[in-house]
């Protein structure tokens, strides 16, 4: 018989994640906070009301490529080409430095936390680094949509970084596995990454001016648009996971990136925020709370999860940090940029559970691994709050665009949409006063 529980279970989540989303607005901090809480006090942490299901993590999965997909879309592009040499020394130092840290934190514990992994411990030290360098840009994305700071300097070289952190990532994970299992072939990897990006820029290069050109002839029923937008960016998701081994987000945010500059960019965003708003991200950001599920912590244990903490936080800010004043950003961006890529969320979790597969790490570091990206989930909203404040931005730090002009824009797609006749109404105005 088939079970309707998931209906329950995404209406709790739906209205525990509106109702924290409230209350931490209530203290000055982002909703986001609040969605993540949501999932903590209902998961197995706590109340155990709601527990993982393989539905509500496919929801979960649609829900973070939806909002980098949005995150594309919302990206300006030539300022993303002005940071793109930035954003890869952004995301190698913020690699590098996260690696180094957990690589001699682990070390420094060996002896006190007993390991039951089959690899070496030089290996497992490594791997623990590795976890480090993994960042999950989702959180980051959705606190700067809310605070109206995702178009700026920093919010640009935060999502270009993230997805060649992205890409770095896989690539350490690749050469430490391929340490631990023989079978992993270490150039094929690297081959199929580059393969990807050629892919997705021929491939994106001819939706682009076939989506160009079809949204230039239509003034009505832009609904259509929304549709085949979406399905490119599903295929590509799906393109760069199964086919390449490269996240699905990369091929999300891609895909935004590719529509960025059509003509019905603003319509299309519109759409997807409200899709994201009411179900999917909600679903996604109370997932990582209920994946929460400690096992029984020792004094050492507890000890090095605190340290892991700071290890995760530090390290990031003083890597992408120095990566971008080492590109000529100022301090204060230099501070945001870091902050930005603290959270580390659902893809630690993912490279966790990878290492724990193949023997890279103790099961005993799993309870601080959680803890770690928990923690760093949660204080990176917090931070980016404080940081992107106007008390604390800066000039350089502000919107680039016309607040006012992008709301014009998209008013009007939305009017065109239900009335052609709409348009010729809005021309006649706007000739009056020109």
């Amino acid at each position: 018989m088939q079970s309707y529980n998931f209906l329950l279970d995404i209406a709790l989540i739906l209205l525990s994640t509106k109702v924290f989303g409230l209350i931490t607005k209530k203290f000055h901090m982002p909703q986001v906070v609040g969605a993540l809480l949501a999932g903590l006090i209902l998961g197995p942490a706590m109340l155990g009301v709601i527990t993982e299901t393989d539905f509500l993590n496919q929801v979960s999965e649609l829900g973070v490529i939806v909002l980098m997909f949005s995150a594309g879309l919302e990206t300006d592009v030539k300022e993303l080409k002005k940071t793109g040499l930035a954003s890869f020394v952004i995301a190698l130092i913020g690699v590098i430095v996260p690696l180094l840290g957990g690589f001699f934190l682990a070390f420094a514990f060996n002896k006190t936390i007993p390991s039951d992994a089959a690899t070496p411990l030089f290996l497992q030290n490594v791997f623990i680094g590795v976890i480090l360098t993994a960042t999950s840009v989702s959180i980051t994305v959705e606190t700067l949509k809310e605070m109206g700071r995702l178009n700026t300097r920093a919010g640009n070289a935060i999502l270009g970084a993230a997805v060649i952190d992205d890409i770095l990532g896989v690539i350490a994970l690749t050469i430490v596995t391929s340490c631990a299992d023989p079978s992993v072939n270490i150039a094929l990897v690297l081959g199929k990454i580059v393969l990807f990006f050629v892919f997705a820029v021929i491939a994106g290069f001819v939706f682009y001016m076939f989506f160009k050109w079809w949204t230039a002839r239509a003034d009505h029923d832009l609904r259509r648009f929304v549709i085949v937008a979406f399905v490119f960016c599903l295929l590509l998701s799906y393109v760069a996971e199964e086919w390449f081994g490269v996240a699905d987000i990369t091929g999300a945010y891609i895909a935004g990136i590719v529509i960025a500059n059509t003509q019905r960019t603003k319509y299309v965003a519109s759409r997807f925020g409200t899709l994201s708003y009411i179900l999917l991200s909600p679903v996604f950001f109370a997932s990582i709370g209920l994946k929460v599920e400690l096992p029984n912590m020792t004094t050492s244990i507890i000890l090095f999860a605190v340290l892991l903490v700071v290890v995760a936080v530090l390290t990031k800010v003083i890597g992408c940090g120095l990566g971008a004043k080492m590109m000529k950003f100022s301090s204060r961006e230099s501070v945001q940029i870091g902050v930005g890529m603290i959270s580390r969320g659902e893809v630690a979790l993912i490279v966790a559970n990878k290492g724990n597969a193949v023997g890279l790490m103790s099961t005993n570091l799993f309870g601080p691994v959680v803890i770690m990206v928990v923690a760093t989930t949660i204080v990176t909203p917090i931070l980016l709050k404080i940081v992107f404040s106007k008390k604390h931005a800066g000039v350089d730090s502000e919107p680039v665009e016309n607040k006012l002009a992008e709301s014009y824009e998209e008013l009007e797609s939305l009017y065109k949409a239900q009335n052609p006749k709409i348009e010729e109404y809005i021309k006649e105005q706007k000739s009056k006063h020109e």
